[in-house]
């Protein structure tokens, strides 16, 4: 670190110097886009918006004020609350997490549950046969099997 034995000590500084030149020719090179490049500008009449353009246009407008800004609504809540609100969230969003860690629930009386789900659904369905899915797809086999070719 870099520190000055005084505040008041006179230490030239090349660097600053150029930093100055340079940010001088940066100010003169924008110099030159100061001005109004829409001030002549002209809209061809035979644009589609010509029209639209000319109604829209008005040379002797008055410019807006600052006395045109409206005033600060009244009711809207204050700055302060939206950051308590902003706590208050974070707050619950950090007590979901601790509510849903690792190892902080365990699963009981899963088969009250179970037994539930299964009433829900409806009797139980006997899985197929062997013997009718032999018979299911010997069906479909028969349906898949193209007609004979024709004979001219």
């Amino acid at each position: 670190m870099h520190v000055r034995s005084s505040l008041f000590v006179n230490v030239r500084r090349p660097r600053l110097a150029a930093r100055l030149v340079a940010s001088g020719a940066a100010c003169a090179l924008l110099a030159a886009c100061v001005g109004n490049p829409f001030e002549d500008a002209k809209v061809d009449p035979r644009s589609p918006v010509a029209a639209e353009v000319a109604s829209a246009v008005r040379p002797n407008a008055p410019y807006p004020t600052f006395a045109g800004i409206p005033p600060i609504p009244k009711d809207v809540r204050p700055h302060q609350q939206y950051g308590q609100s902003a706590a208050q969230i974070a707050q619950a969003g950090r007590e979901l997490e601790q509510a849903t860690a690792d190892n902080t629930w365990t699963l009981s009386n899963t088969e009250t549950f179970a037994a539930e789900a299964q009433a829900g659904i409806g009797p139980a369905i006997e899985p197929p046969q062997a013997a009718d899915t032999e018979a299911f797809t010997k069906a479909l086999r028969k349906r898949a099997t193209p007609p004979p070719p024709r004979k001219h």
